[in-house]
């Protein structure tokens, strides 16, 4: 039955097989090559006890070797009407894959990779829907679908419909929200940019309107935004947004924050107002300091923090980063800012209790690392400030935390975990300096 199946799906290549050597992209001997590996790979997978490598094996030398058969052709000048056949193979692989092994992540993650990769939005599409199907709580999922739509199609308005949909899904998952957040800030800085190189910048005089609606039981109210309000006679990418289009944007809440701020609402209702999340939305708003906007939301963050705690590590440490917030380290406004951004921390570190010495510790090494990253760009007396400010504020660490000479040792892989190394490794050794 297994070998039946095998020699069923191998006869209908027979024909791509025969244009091949006809062509002569191919040599007798390599078309016989080919033949056989397919045989090989297709027993295997009809035989019982395949497993998802054998799949993943069996795509990726039909990708290589639709790669080789598309240099041979561009080589010898030869049209083939197998053009799309290597993609339709592959396709046909990854099917029978994830249908056999529907569980399988790995293979759903290699199947959409492949279709990017061959700007295949149709079969993309599909795939999204049927792999979030099954996998409705992977919220990672939903976030790569998003940024697809977001950042591939130019298309926010099926990237927002992805990631609203997901939070219906892992409305517990906090991540999923600042992804969202993130998306939202990404496309704010597109615009910003788009704006600057028609030269439309000017000074806005509209403060950040509140958030429309308040949260459904399924769905997150956003302000009402829609493909007019950007451009009435067309659907478009940021990249095609014509100067006009973008004098009307300017005061719409796409442009104004009012989505991030609906999104970071939201997340505070969810999380009982944790200023831990607020203290991670403030974070990622502080690092788009070229939209306009992000003053305005980070005040709004900061008072929000500020009014549910006031005097706390979070509300602290957030009081300093707004100190050097769109502030250039090059400039010469930056020393005078990192100075009183230093003095906040110092003198919050006195007023609360061991447990928050500890947090707001923590956190300022971790707030002051990313300078030291960028030394080239800093005075050394800046550096040496720096770098003495991380070994104090480790200290206070491991003198006002539970086994915190153990403890120490474990805050480079919170950065590891962040995909972020190259501050990871330069935190180790800072650790290990202390002996």
């Amino acid at each position: 039955m297994a070998s039946d199946k095998a020699r069923f799906y191998l006869e209908q290549q027979v024909p791509e097989l025969r244009e091949y050597e006809r062509k002569q992209i191919f040599t007798a001997a390599e078309i016989t090559a080919i033949a056989k590996k397919r045989s090989d790979f297709e027993h295997v997978l009809n035989a019982r006890g395949s497993s998802p490598g054998d799949y993943v094996r069996y795509a990726t030398y039909e990708m290589n070797l639709d790669s080789l058969r598309k240099k041979r052709c561009k080589r010898l000048g030869v049209k083939s009407s197998a053009a799309h056949g290597g993609q339709r193979t592959v396709f046909f692989i990854l099917d029978r894959a994830t249908k056999k092994f529907p569980g399988d992540l790995a293979l759903w993650v290699q199947y959409v990779q492949f279709c990017q990769r061959e700007k295949a939005a149709k079969k993309l599409a599909k795939v999204f829907t049927a792999m979030l199907r099954l996998k409705p709580r992977e919220w990672g999922l939903w976030v790569l679908a998003a940024k697809h739509y977001a950042e591939e199609q130019g298309d926010m308005m099926t990237a927002r419909s992805y990631m609203q949909r997901g939070l219906r899904f892992c409305r517990d998952e906090r991540r999923m929200y600042l992804e969202y957040a993130k998306l939202e800030m990404v496309y704010l800085a597109k615009l910003s940019a788009r704006r600057k190189i028609l030269g439309l910048d000017e000074e806005r005089k509209e403060p950040v309107e509140g958030v429309a609606g308040e949260e459904g039981d399924d769905m997150m109210m956003l302000p009402e935004i829609s493909a007019e309000d950007i451009d009435p006679e067309a659907n478009k990418g940021v990249e095609e947004v014509n100067a006009e289009a973008l004098k009307r944007l300017a005061s719409a809440p796409a442009y104004t924050g009012a989505i991030p701020l609906a999104i970071f609402d939201a997340a505070m209702k969810q999380f009982d107002n944790d200023t831990g999340v607020a203290n991670d939305f403030f974070d990622l708003v502080a690092t788009f300091s070229s939209v306009p906007c992000s003053r305005a939301i980070l005040d709004t963050i900061y008072e929000r923090i500020q009014t549910l705690a006031p005097g706390s590590a979070d509300q602290i440490i957030c009081d300093a980063k707004m100190r050097v917030f769109g502030v250039s380290l090059t400039s010469v406004e930056f020393p005078a800012a990192l100075s009183q951004s230093l003095a906040v921390i110092k003198s919050g570190l006195a007023s609360v209790a061991p447990a928050g010495q500890s947090k707001l510790a923590e956190n300022t090494v971790m707030y002051l690392l990313p300078f030291t990253m960028q030394k080239d760009e800093l005075d050394e007396g800046i550096v040496r400030v720096l770098e003495a400010s991380i070994k104090r504020y480790l200290r206070v660490f491991v003198e006002n935390t539970r086994g915190g000479s153990e403890k120490v040792k474990t805050l480079p892989g919170k950065l590891r975990n962040v995909s972020k190394e190259a501050e990871a490794e330069a935190l180790q050794n800072y650790v290990q300096s202390m002996g």
